[in-house]
C-alpha cells in the first residue's frame, strides 16, 4: 500500500535524491549521459533560478518523483511559455497516479504564472509517458527537438 503522497517545491536537501531519479530517467533515454556531478550542478542551478520550478513527489520522507519546468518567451504566442522536463517517478512507484499528480501540479503552477503554452520533451518510444501526457491535453507536434553540445 502506498502512503500519502505530497507534491511540493523541491529544496536543496532534495538534490541528491533527484540526481538518483535523473540517473533512472537517463538510463532509459539514449540522448543523455548519466553523470551525477553534472546532474547535481544542473539541479542546483534550477533551484537557484527564478525562472524555473521544480516539484517533487514525497512519500513519508522519501522523494519518489520529480518534474521541472523553465520559462521561455515565445514569439509564436507572444508571451511566456513553460518547458517541462525531467518528469520521472521511480520504478517501484509507477502506475499509482503519482506522475499525474506531478503533472497536474505543474500545469496549475504554469497557469498561476500566466504561461500561454506548455511544451514538453519526451522520448517518443516511451508510450506510457506519451499516453499520460495526452490525458492532460498535450498533443504531438511536428516540431522536433535538436541538440548541439557546446
Amino acid at each position: 500500500m502506498v502512503g500519502k503522497i505530497i507534491i511540493r517545491t523541491a529544496q536543496n536537501d532534495d538534490v541528491k535524491h533527484m540526481a538518483g531519479l535523473l540517473a533512472e530517467l537517463f538510463s532509459i533515454e539514449d540522448d543523455f549521459v548519466i553523470d551525477r556531478d553534472t546532474q547535481i550542478l544542473g539541479l542546483q542551478l534550477l533551484l537557484e533560478t527564478s525562472y524555473s520550478t521544480v516539484l517533487v513527489a514525497q512519500m513519508d520522507h522519501c522523494v519518489v518523483g520529480m518534474v521541472s519546468m523553465q520559462c521561455f518567451i515565445s514569439t509564436a504566442v507572444g508571451g511566456k511559455v513553460g518547458l517541462i522536463e525531467d518528469m520521472i517517478v521511480t520504478r517501484d512507484f509507477r502506475r499509482m497516479g503519482i506522475g499525474g499528480m506531478l503533472l497536474k501540479a505543474m500545469i496549475h503552477t504554469s497557469e498561476d504564472l500566466g504561461y500561454a503554452r506548455l511544451s514538453l520533451g519526451a522520448d517518443m518510444r516511451n508510450h506510457t509517458a506519451i499516453a499520460l501526457y495526452r490525458t492532460f491535453g498535450f498533443e504531438t507536434s511536428n516540431m522536433g527537438l535538436m541538440y548541439r553540445i557546446a
